[in-house]
Protein backbone atom coordinates (compact mmCIF):
# COMPACT_ATOMS: atom_id res chain seq x y z
CA UNK A 1 0.00 0.00 0.00
CA UNK A 2 1.04 3.54 -0.69
CA UNK A 3 2.46 5.04 2.88
CA UNK A 4 0.17 7.35 2.17
CA UNK A 5 -2.97 5.94 2.88
CA UNK A 6 -3.66 4.45 6.49
CA UNK A 7 -5.01 1.27 6.82
CA UNK A 8 -8.50 1.13 8.22
CA UNK A 9 -8.99 1.20 11.56
CA UNK A 10 -10.93 -2.23 12.84
CA UNK A 11 -13.80 -0.23 14.52
CA UNK A 12 -14.34 0.64 10.97
CA UNK A 13 -15.30 -2.55 9.68
CA UNK A 14 -15.66 -5.23 12.67
CA UNK A 15 -19.48 -4.86 13.30
CA UNK A 16 -20.17 -4.61 10.04
CA UNK A 17 -18.38 -7.89 9.01
CA UNK A 18 -19.90 -9.39 12.05
CA UNK A 19 -23.86 -8.30 11.02
CA UNK A 20 -22.56 -9.79 7.26
CA UNK A 21 -21.86 -13.10 8.59
CA UNK A 22 -25.21 -13.37 10.47
CA UNK A 23 -27.16 -12.61 7.24
CA UNK A 24 -25.84 -15.36 5.27
CA UNK A 25 -25.55 -17.44 8.28
CA UNK A 26 -28.83 -17.48 9.52
CA UNK A 27 -29.55 -19.62 12.02
CA UNK A 28 -26.60 -21.81 10.57
CA UNK A 29 -24.52 -22.94 8.16
CA UNK A 30 -26.66 -26.39 7.09
CA UNK A 31 -24.64 -27.48 4.21
CA UNK A 32 -21.35 -27.05 5.99
CA UNK A 33 -22.51 -28.57 9.25
CA UNK A 34 -23.55 -31.58 7.74
CA UNK A 35 -20.44 -32.51 5.62
CA UNK A 36 -17.21 -31.19 7.30
CA UNK A 37 -16.23 -32.95 10.57
CA UNK A 38 -15.66 -29.50 13.18
CA UNK A 39 -12.28 -30.78 13.88
CA UNK A 40 -11.28 -30.58 10.50
CA UNK A 41 -8.11 -28.39 9.26
CA UNK A 42 -7.34 -26.56 6.25
CA UNK A 43 -5.26 -24.76 3.94
CA UNK A 44 -7.06 -21.84 1.63
CA UNK A 45 -6.05 -19.32 -0.56
CA UNK A 46 -7.30 -16.09 -2.26
CA UNK A 47 -6.33 -16.51 -6.12
CA UNK A 48 -6.26 -13.30 -8.69
CA UNK A 49 -8.11 -14.36 -10.99
CA UNK A 50 -7.44 -11.43 -13.32
CA UNK A 51 -5.26 -7.78 -12.89
CA UNK A 52 -6.66 -5.47 -10.17
CA UNK A 53 -5.65 -3.50 -7.15
CA UNK A 54 -6.11 -5.23 -3.74
CA UNK A 55 -7.92 -3.56 -1.24
CA UNK A 56 -9.83 -4.30 2.15
CA UNK A 57 -7.40 -7.69 2.56
CA UNK A 58 -8.10 -6.69 6.58
CA UNK A 59 -11.69 -6.98 6.30
CA UNK A 60 -11.71 -10.29 4.83
CA UNK A 61 -9.09 -11.54 7.03
CA UNK A 62 -11.84 -10.21 10.06
CA UNK A 63 -14.34 -12.54 8.76
CA UNK A 64 -12.14 -15.55 9.09
CA UNK A 65 -11.18 -14.44 12.40
CA UNK A 66 -14.51 -13.88 13.95
CA UNK A 67 -15.27 -17.27 12.86
CA UNK A 68 -11.69 -18.88 14.29
CA UNK A 69 -10.31 -16.44 16.19
CA UNK A 70 -7.23 -18.81 15.66
CA UNK A 71 -7.61 -18.70 11.86
CA UNK A 72 -3.75 -17.45 11.14
CA UNK A 73 -4.02 -15.21 7.89
CA UNK A 74 -0.87 -14.68 5.79
CA UNK A 75 -1.04 -11.77 3.33
CA UNK A 76 1.04 -12.14 0.42
CA UNK A 77 -0.04 -8.67 -1.39
CA UNK A 78 -1.40 -6.15 1.08
CA UNK A 79 -3.79 -2.98 0.09
CA UNK A 80 -2.37 -1.21 -2.97
CA UNK A 81 -0.48 -3.89 -4.39
CA UNK A 82 -0.93 -4.66 -8.47
CA UNK A 83 -1.62 -8.21 -8.77
CA UNK A 84 -1.63 -10.10 -12.00
CA UNK A 85 -3.93 -12.75 -13.07
CA UNK A 86 -2.48 -16.31 -10.73
CA UNK A 87 -1.49 -14.55 -8.10
CA UNK A 88 -1.98 -15.88 -4.76
CA UNK A 89 -3.30 -12.54 -2.79
CA UNK A 90 -3.03 -14.63 0.59
CA UNK A 91 -3.42 -17.91 2.50
CA UNK A 92 -5.44 -18.60 5.59
CA UNK A 93 -5.09 -21.69 7.83
CA UNK A 94 -7.30 -22.83 10.14
CA UNK A 95 -11.04 -25.13 11.20
CA UNK A 96 -12.23 -26.16 7.88
CA UNK A 97 -15.62 -25.43 8.61
CA UNK A 98 -14.93 -21.75 9.59
CA UNK A 99 -13.48 -21.06 6.48
CA UNK A 100 -16.03 -22.07 4.74
CA UNK A 101 -18.51 -20.87 6.06
CA UNK A 102 -16.53 -17.13 5.95
CA UNK A 103 -15.64 -17.80 2.29
CA UNK A 104 -18.67 -15.62 0.85
CA UNK A 105 -18.93 -12.65 3.26
CA UNK A 106 -14.73 -12.49 2.92
CA UNK A 107 -14.93 -12.22 -0.74
CA UNK A 108 -17.92 -9.79 -1.21
CA UNK A 109 -15.95 -7.15 0.58
CA UNK A 110 -12.79 -8.32 -0.98
CA UNK A 111 -14.07 -7.88 -4.20
CA UNK A 112 -15.97 -4.89 -3.85
CA UNK A 113 -13.18 -2.77 -2.21
CA UNK A 114 -10.50 -4.57 -4.65
CA UNK A 115 -12.83 -3.49 -7.73
CA UNK A 116 -13.24 0.00 -6.54
CA UNK A 117 -9.59 0.25 -5.83
CA UNK A 118 -8.96 -1.52 -9.84
CA UNK A 119 -11.14 1.27 -11.00
CA UNK A 120 -9.75 4.00 -9.43
CA UNK A 121 -6.35 3.47 -10.19
CA UNK A 122 -7.32 2.83 -13.94
CA UNK A 123 -8.51 6.63 -13.83
CA UNK A 124 -5.64 8.00 -11.97
CA UNK A 125 -3.39 6.29 -14.55
CA UNK A 126 -5.10 8.29 -17.56
CA UNK A 127 -4.62 11.22 -15.32
CA UNK A 128 -0.81 11.15 -15.54
CA UNK A 129 -0.69 13.88 -12.17
CA UNK A 130 -2.08 16.22 -14.33
CA UNK A 131 -5.58 16.71 -12.47
CA UNK A 132 -6.62 15.46 -9.03
CA UNK A 133 -9.29 12.15 -9.05
CA UNK A 134 -11.99 13.18 -6.60
CA UNK A 135 -15.08 10.39 -5.51
CA UNK A 136 -18.37 10.94 -4.70
CA UNK A 137 -20.65 10.55 -2.00
CA UNK A 138 -22.21 7.84 -4.49
CA UNK A 139 -21.50 5.26 -1.96
CA UNK A 140 -23.07 1.65 -0.73
CA UNK A 141 -25.39 2.83 1.76
CA UNK A 142 -23.10 2.41 5.12
CA UNK A 143 -20.35 0.71 3.95
CA UNK A 144 -19.04 4.27 2.56
CA UNK A 145 -15.75 5.16 4.73
CA UNK A 146 -14.74 1.43 3.35
CA UNK A 147 -15.47 2.38 -0.26
CA UNK A 148 -13.49 5.38 0.61
CA UNK A 149 -10.63 3.46 2.16
CA UNK A 150 -10.62 2.02 -1.52
CA UNK A 151 -10.75 4.93 -3.13
CA UNK A 152 -7.62 6.28 -1.45
CA UNK A 153 -5.70 2.81 -1.98
CA UNK A 154 -6.57 3.02 -5.91
CA UNK A 155 -4.81 6.32 -5.72
CA UNK A 156 -7.54 8.53 -5.67
CA UNK A 157 -8.56 11.69 -3.42
CA UNK A 158 -11.99 11.51 -1.35
CA UNK A 159 -14.12 14.72 -2.14
CA UNK A 160 -16.35 15.35 1.26
CA UNK A 161 -17.03 12.91 3.48
CA UNK A 162 -20.47 13.17 4.30
CA UNK A 163 -23.00 16.50 4.05
CA UNK A 164 -21.11 18.04 7.28
CA UNK A 165 -17.72 18.88 5.94
CA UNK A 166 -17.93 20.43 2.31
CA UNK A 167 -19.76 22.87 0.98
CA UNK A 168 -21.42 22.34 -2.39
CA UNK A 169 -24.35 24.43 -3.64
CA UNK A 170 -25.71 22.62 -6.17
CA UNK A 171 -28.11 23.11 -9.23
CA UNK A 172 -31.63 22.56 -6.98
CA UNK A 173 -30.10 24.11 -3.56
CA UNK A 174 -29.80 27.39 -6.57
CA UNK A 175 -33.18 26.17 -7.64
CA UNK A 176 -34.61 26.75 -4.19
CA UNK A 177 -32.59 29.43 -2.99
CA UNK A 178 -33.39 31.74 -6.09
CA UNK A 179 -30.32 31.57 -7.56
CA UNK A 180 -26.72 31.57 -7.68
CA UNK A 181 -26.50 34.70 -5.76
CA UNK A 182 -28.56 34.41 -3.25
CA UNK A 183 -27.11 31.08 -2.52
CA UNK A 184 -24.08 32.03 -2.19
CA UNK A 185 -25.21 35.33 -0.21
CA UNK A 186 -27.11 33.18 2.23
CA UNK A 187 -23.92 30.51 2.83
CA UNK A 188 -21.87 33.23 3.75
CA UNK A 189 -24.54 34.41 6.29
CA UNK A 190 -24.26 31.03 7.69
CA UNK A 191 -20.78 31.84 9.30
CA UNK A 192 -19.88 28.58 7.77
CA UNK A 193 -15.74 28.87 7.14
CA UNK A 194 -15.24 26.36 4.53
CA UNK A 195 -14.61 26.83 0.92
CA UNK A 196 -17.65 27.75 -1.08
CA UNK A 197 -18.01 25.31 -3.84
CA UNK A 198 -21.15 25.78 -6.64
CA UNK A 199 -22.44 23.72 -9.38
CA UNK A 200 -22.47 24.90 -13.07
CA UNK A 201 -24.50 23.42 -15.96
CA UNK A 202 -24.12 26.69 -18.51
CA UNK A 203 -21.47 28.97 -18.88
CA UNK A 204 -23.28 31.83 -17.93
CA UNK A 205 -24.16 30.15 -14.54
CA UNK A 206 -20.30 29.80 -14.32
CA UNK A 207 -19.88 33.75 -15.02
CA UNK A 208 -22.32 33.90 -12.11
CA UNK A 209 -20.48 32.24 -9.60
CA UNK A 210 -17.66 33.78 -10.55
CA UNK A 211 -19.03 37.05 -9.83
CA UNK A 212 -20.47 35.95 -6.48
CA UNK A 213 -16.90 35.30 -5.23
CA UNK A 214 -17.34 30.96 -5.20
CA UNK A 215 -13.98 29.55 -4.74
CA UNK A 216 -14.44 26.33 -6.46
CA UNK A 217 -16.58 25.88 -9.54
CA UNK A 218 -18.28 22.47 -10.08
CA UNK A 219 -18.78 21.76 -14.25
CA UNK A 220 -21.75 19.55 -14.32
CA UNK A 221 -22.11 18.05 -17.37
CA UNK A 222 -20.16 20.54 -19.79
CA UNK A 223 -18.92 19.07 -22.82
CA UNK A 224 -14.73 19.30 -23.60
CA UNK A 225 -15.05 23.16 -25.55
CA UNK A 226 -17.41 24.31 -22.70
CA UNK A 227 -14.70 22.85 -20.12
CA UNK A 228 -11.88 24.70 -21.54
CA UNK A 229 -13.73 27.71 -21.79
CA UNK A 230 -14.61 27.69 -18.46
CA UNK A 231 -11.47 27.02 -16.98
CA UNK A 232 -10.16 30.09 -18.95
CA UNK A 233 -12.74 32.07 -17.37
CA UNK A 234 -11.91 30.36 -14.17
CA UNK A 235 -8.20 30.84 -14.23
CA UNK A 236 -6.80 32.88 -11.11
CA UNK A 237 -10.10 33.52 -9.78
CA UNK A 238 -11.37 30.04 -8.44
CA UNK A 239 -10.72 26.45 -8.35
CA UNK A 240 -12.79 24.16 -11.09
CA UNK A 241 -14.37 20.51 -10.51
CA UNK A 242 -15.25 18.71 -13.71
CA UNK A 243 -18.14 16.63 -12.96
CA UNK A 244 -20.67 14.11 -14.97
CA UNK A 245 -20.64 11.87 -17.72
CA UNK A 246 -16.55 11.06 -16.97
CA UNK A 247 -15.58 8.10 -18.20
CA UNK A 248 -11.86 6.36 -19.16
CA UNK A 249 -11.89 7.81 -22.59
CA UNK A 250 -12.30 11.48 -21.76
CA UNK A 251 -9.67 11.53 -19.17
CA UNK A 252 -6.78 12.50 -21.29
CA UNK A 253 -8.48 15.56 -22.69
CA UNK A 254 -9.96 16.50 -19.54
CA UNK A 255 -6.74 15.81 -17.77
CA UNK A 256 -5.78 18.31 -20.47
CA UNK A 257 -8.05 20.93 -19.50
CA UNK A 258 -6.45 22.92 -16.53
CA UNK A 259 -9.20 22.30 -14.16
CA UNK A 260 -8.05 21.33 -10.60
CA UNK A 261 -10.48 18.35 -9.78
CA UNK A 262 -12.34 15.71 -11.61
CA UNK A 263 -14.84 13.71 -9.66
CA UNK A 264 -16.30 10.38 -10.81
CA UNK A 265 -19.23 8.79 -8.79
CA UNK A 266 -18.43 5.46 -11.22
CA UNK A 267 -15.70 4.98 -8.80
CA UNK A 268 -17.87 3.43 -6.40
CA UNK A 269 -21.51 3.31 -7.42
CA UNK A 270 -20.51 1.11 -10.67
CA UNK A 271 -17.25 -0.27 -9.78
CA UNK A 272 -17.45 -4.06 -10.85
CA UNK A 273 -16.40 -6.12 -8.46
CA UNK A 274 -12.76 -7.89 -8.46
CA UNK A 275 -12.14 -11.61 -10.04
CA UNK A 276 -10.84 -13.23 -6.88
CA UNK A 277 -11.42 -16.87 -5.79
CA UNK A 278 -11.18 -18.98 -2.41
CA UNK A 279 -9.67 -22.56 -2.92
CA UNK A 280 -9.41 -24.52 -0.12
CA UNK A 281 -8.01 -27.83 0.54
CA UNK A 282 -7.79 -30.37 3.70
CA UNK A 283 -5.07 -29.09 5.92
Amino acid sequence: MSSTVEPLAPDAYRDLVRQALEEDIGRADITTRATIDPDQRARAIVLAKSSCVIAGIDVAAEAFRQLDPDASVTVHHPDGSRCDEGTVVAEIKGRAAALLTAERTALNFLQRLTGIATLTRQFVDRAAGRITVLDTRKTTPLLRELEKYAVRVGGGTNHRHGLHDGILIKDNHVRLAGGVQQAIERMRESGESLPIEVEAQTLAQVDDALAAGAEIILLDNLSNPEIFEAVTRCRGRAKTEISGGVTLARMVDLAASGADYVSIGALTHSAPAADLSFEIEPG
